[in-house]
């Protein structure tokens, strides 16, 4: 079964059924329900041509769903509509597709759950693994949403900028289950990156996007221990990122800074790139990596952009001024107190950094930086106790 030929056929299919006349949840019902009749069929016998048996059985699929409600009677004229079988024609209508997920009414979970479901092909109960928690639950998001968009028409213009948010909370939710997410979100931005017309504003953006998931993704297998344990970036084993992908991101950066319409997403791509292109830790260029945050801060004023500007500050003027940039920040943010245990760390402060790693692990979003962070914290405790018992 081609999982992957699945996937990719699933928008250009779902768009047919809704340039047709189809409302856009029984629309994709409808292509679910031909994706689930392809795993059936499919591995005995693979059609010549796999979008036109999509396009016609989910057009049937929509038909017979059509004749069956008595709600949607006014719709049984397409019955006599339906067209003959036959070569489907060519068309690219992800990025509408795009534009209806993004939709502005839908909450940021929602239009992810859309994104995945109506342009990855993913099936609910992939998203509800993805995401920890019931099928039942993702089910009823995804259904919320379908009825939001369903009104709103198929060629109205949308918000890239929206889009681009999306695909960015889908990479950073990673993986779990049998759904790899972060690699999900590179390949639906990839499909966005293949639509999007050179003359966009946005275009310089999108592959901006593209850039920093690569380069993120390339460093994935030395980010955890055997054990399962986070290992941070300075002491990763950079003979373990994957030099291709590296090699990839760093070269549509290149291609995307040069049409000199920088955006937040290039701004991010610019660091992860200068963090790849050292061969050690200690041989990263700091100073250009705080002049990035500077454009970074400027383009969004974020907090969390400002709050890992103290780190990049620490590395490259001394953990004083790292600090000093810290005080600025909202101690509220999440991860500022880790931020600041680190810093004191550095400045030799180890009774404070062990209580600030501390009570930053009681905060820990998840498990894995709790345990993280409770290392941290038992590591300077035991080199305090050690150094006192060596004072005695």
């Amino acid at each position: 079964m081609n999982e992957a030929l699945l996937r990719s056929l699933t928008p250009s299919v779902l768009a047919i059924l809704v340039r047709r006349g189809a409302d856009f949840a029984a629309a994709e019902d409808a292509v679910q329900d031909a994706l689930v009749e392809a795993v059936r069929v499919w591995p005995a016998e693979q059609p010549r041509d796999p979008k036109g048996w999509l396009v016609t059985v989910a057009w049937r699929k929509f038909l017979d769903a059509t004749r069956s409600d008595a709600a949607r009677r006014r719709r049984e004229d397409l019955v006599d509509e339906e067209p003959a079988p036959g070569p489907v024609p060519a068309a690219d209508d992800t990025l509408q597709l795009y534009f209806l997920c993004a939709h502005p009414s839908l909450t940021a979970s929602s239009a992810v759950a859309l994104t995945l479901r109506a342009v990855g092909g993913l099936t609910t109960r992939q998203i509800a693994q993805a995401y920890l928690v019931p099928e039942a639950t993702m089910a009823q998001r995804i259904s919320r949403a379908k009825r939001t968009v369903s009104g709103v028409r198929f060629d109205r213009h949308g918000d890239v900028a929206t889009v681009l948010r999306v695909l960015y909370l889908v990479f950073n939710e990673g993986y779990s289950g049998d759904v790899d997410l972060a690699a999900e979100a590179i390949r639906l931005t990839r499909q966005l990156a293949a639509a999007i017309d050179a003359r966009h504003i946005f275009y310089g953006e999108v592959r901006g996007l593209l850039a920093l998931m690569l380069l993120h993704h390339a460093r994935r297998a030395a980010r955890t221990a055997p054990d399962g344990s986070l290992v941070p970036l300075a002491e990763q084993d950079r003979a373990r990122w994957d030099t291709e992908s590296i090699a990839e991101g760093v070269e549509i950066l290149q291609a995307a800074l040069a049409l000199d319409r920088l955006g937040e997403f290039q701004a991010q791509a610019a660091i992860a790139a200068l963090h790849a292109d050292a061969p050690a830790a200690e041989e990263t260029d700091w100073v250009q990596i705080v002049e990035w945050y500077d454009e970074l801060a400027r383009l969004t004023d974020s907090p969390v952009v400002r709050l890992n500007r103290a780190v990049a500050v620490g590395e490259a003027d001394g953990p004083r001024a790292g600090l000093a940039a810290l005080a600025e920040v909202n101690d509220s943010l999440p991860r500022h107190t880790a931020v600041a245990a680190y810093l004191h760390e550095r400045a030799g402060d180890l009774a404070t950094a062990a209580r600030l790693y501390a009570e930053a692990a009681r905060k820990a979003p998840n498990l894995a930086e709790r345990d993280h962070l409770t290392r941290q914290a038992a590591r300077l405790n035991a080199s305090r106790q050690k150094r006192l018992e060596g004072d005695t």
